[in-house]
């Protein structure tokens, strides 16, 4: 079994779905807009400000912006509480951390976000590193960066470690740093993820079975 496990948020370990998109219809009706794409959970896991432009249609910076501000505004007070647990994840963490695997957060949302939900929902005491984008300045480039960073500060073996996504950034992100890439096909997630992920999962309480194969295949 790899003995660092990354993880992506949303999507992965978390149903984030319908604060977000309550969030986003709340903010576009607040400002006279109507959407210019449906609110669908597919839209949930790039940068927040991508998303907003793609939700909005707009392409005035100033107005972006505010929007952006508003959005966060409302989902810290509100629509991080219509958060859910995926099925299996809670125990499946504990499970993991019991056995001694380190685990780690690696999302695109911003770190007051992340903290409010995760200590929420208890599964925060089960991470030894939560990290974000934004918890450096000027926020990381990218999830691969934010990658890069907790594999050289936790002194990860990469050959021990793997990543466990939804979405096209998180397979690059693992493929960047030389991580094996497990998929969550539960997620939010389309067809297209870059390269081929060395295992699919498709339910959270089959992870320990996968990782065990992962390990079975690389001895």
């Amino acid at each position: 079994m790899p003995t660092d496990i990354l993880f992506d948020l949303d999507g992965t370990l978390i149903d984030s779905s319908p604060g977000i998109l309550a969030s986003f219809a709340r903010v576009l009706e607040a400002n006279g807009l109507a959407p210019a794409v449906p609110l669908e959970a597919s839209l949930i896991g790039p940068p927040l400000a991508v998303t907003l432009r793609q939700v909005s249609g707009v392409r005035d910076e100033a107005l972006l912006a505010r929007l952006v501000d508003a959005f966060k505004a409302d989902y810290d007070a509100e629509g991080y509480r219509a958060t859910a647990v995926f099925p299996g994840v809670a125990a499946g963490l504990a499970r993991l951390a019991g056995e001694g695997a380190r685990l780690f957060v690696v999302t695109n949302k911003r770190m007051a976000p992340t903290r409010k939900i995760l200590d929420a929902l208890g599964l925060a005491r089960h991470f030894a590193g939560i990290h974000t984008r934004d918890e450096s300045e000027p926020p990381a480039p990218s999830k691969s960066a934010v990658t890069g960073r907790i594999v050289a500060r936790y002194g990860i073996d990469p050959a021990r470690a793997c990543l466990v996504g939804d979405s096209d950034e998180d397979a690059a992100a693992a493929r960047e740093n030389g991580i094996a890439f497990i998929r969550a096909a539960y997620g939010y997630g389309t067809a297209g993820l870059a390269g081929r992920p060395d295992a699919v999962l498709e339910d959270f309480t089959r992870l320990p079975e996968l990782l065990g194969r992962l390990r079975a295949a690389a001895t």
